[in-house]
């Protein structure tokens, strides 16, 4: 795993801006009742980043209806958090896509650095390459991809798929491509999405 990608403050500073564009476009999409949305962000307290984050990453974006009777809260994708989970998406797509396996070794490592164990390490692989290849979502999106995904190498057989001029660029390609992965309340607002609409088409921006 590239310990320079976790140490990097910029790669975090340009997520929460994609963030932030997900965010704006659930907005301008508003509620399903009609109603305007505002911002209604609730706490997280991320870990896995090898560097101190900016105050925005103590919060998930979220949105809730301005209607009375309504007030249902919208929560758009996210790049930078993978559902629920405490560790941030870069690291759970990280540490899960080593190629060579999991050793003693890079679990003595991932341990020392992050608080990853190895039975975090084991339940991740095990979710990408059990819930995840058989949710709707992958089904729906797998045939993207010429030759077909191997699965017993996921998240890595995906990630490489995604060309950037650097590791950072394919990397946040990725994370934006399942980011509809990540929310349960956006539904068919995200219908037709296309995660190459957003900035990041082009490359990492370092700034």
């Amino acid at each position: 795993m590239c310990h320079a990608l976790l140490s990097d403050s910029t790669l975090w500073r340009f997520l929460f801006r994609l963030d932030q564009d997900l965010a704006l476009e659930a907005r301008r999409r508003g509620c399903r009742c009609g109603g305007v949305l505002h911002s209604a962000r609730y706490p997280r307290k991320p870990r896995g980043a090898l560097t101190d984050l900016d105050p925005e990453y103590g919060s998930r974006l979220s949105l809730c209806c301005a209607r009375e009777g309504c007030r249902k809260r919208t929560t758009p994708p996210s790049v930078r958090f993978l559902g629920r989970r405490v560790y941030l998406g870069v690291v759970v797509v990280l540490a899960s896509a080593m190629r060579d396996g999991i050793t003693a070794k890079r679990t003595e490592h991932l341990r020392d650095r992050l608080g990853v164990g190895l039975r975090t390490l084991r339940r991740w692989r095990a979710w990408w390459r059990g819930a995840f290849a058989a949710g709707g979502f992958w089904k729906s999106v797998r045939g993207r991809f010429v030759p077909p995904v191997e699965v017993s190498a996921l998240p890595a057989s995906m990630v490489e798929r995604f060309s950037g001029p650097d590791d950072r660029s394919g990397l946040i390609r990725a994370l934006a491509f399942v980011s509809p992965l990540t929310t349960t309340s956006a539904g068919s607002s995200m219908d037709g999405w296309d995660p190459q609409k957003m900035h990041l088409v082009g490359g990492f921006e370092g700034s």
